[in-house]
């Protein structure tokens, strides 16, 4: 069995937004599509690690920013490399504005926004799936969304193409942090990302 398999998906890029007790957040997620038309439902997977997910599940709303091919690393580094729980991603940030649910959306390296509320949720063990009802939507460009490949080949800044000589390297496929040393620990997390060692690829 090929695992690599998995990355011939197409997968979208958004930022999740929610809000609970004054306290707002984001992170990246690549879970999100429509699941019925009528009455129009979305469904998002959110990994529990993130603190947005705890908000979503406190405050029943959020919304989905749709990331386009116009979106920087820098958004990619704000709302996918830090944690909420310790910084305030909207801290200095203006590409963004309020929607009709209070929440954040993101105006910058978007090109649509939908707000929906949570009808209900399942447990999927690491993550946490949301059904929820589209409340509101706009689009805000025509530049094509950004997939996931899309961001692996334009927006993810490039390593260097070799590693030193005589040194192994163990790169990470997310967001290009490299680890040095012959093994790669099976419980190693990135220190960027938070991604396991399971994303990690070994340099040739």
């Amino acid at each position: 069995m090929n695992p690599k398999t998995m990355y011939n998906l197409t997968y979208g890029l958004f930022v999740l937004t929610s809000a609970s007790e004054g306290k707002d957040s984001g992170c990246i997620i690549n879970t999100a599509g429509q699941v019925t038309s009528e009455p129009n439902r979305i469904s998002i997977a959110v990994n529990k690690a993130n603190f947005t997910q705890e908000l979503v599940q406190k405050s029943g709303i959020f919304n989905i920013s749709i990331l386009s091919e116009a979106a920087g690393f820098d958004l990619f580094r704000r709302f996918g490399f830090q944690s909420g729980r310790t910084v305030d991603k909207f801290s200095d940030f203006n590409g963004c504005r309020r929607s009709a649910n209070g929440l954040y959306y993101i105006t910058t390296g978007t090109n649509g926004y939908i707000s929906a509320a949570v009808d209900q949720s399942v447990d999927l063990g690491s993550h946490t799936l949301f059904i929820a009802s589209v409340k509101d939507m706009d689009i805000l460009s025509d530049i094509p969304s950004a997939t996931y490949a899309y961001y692996q080949s334009s927006i993810k800044p490039k390593p260097d193409a070799s590693p030193a000589s005589g040194k192994t390297l163990w790169r990470c496929k997310v967001c290009g942090y490299t680890y040095e040393g012959e093994q790669l620990p099976a419980d190693f997390i990135c220190p960027l990302c938070k991604h396991p060692a399971s994303d990690f690829e070994k340099v040739q």
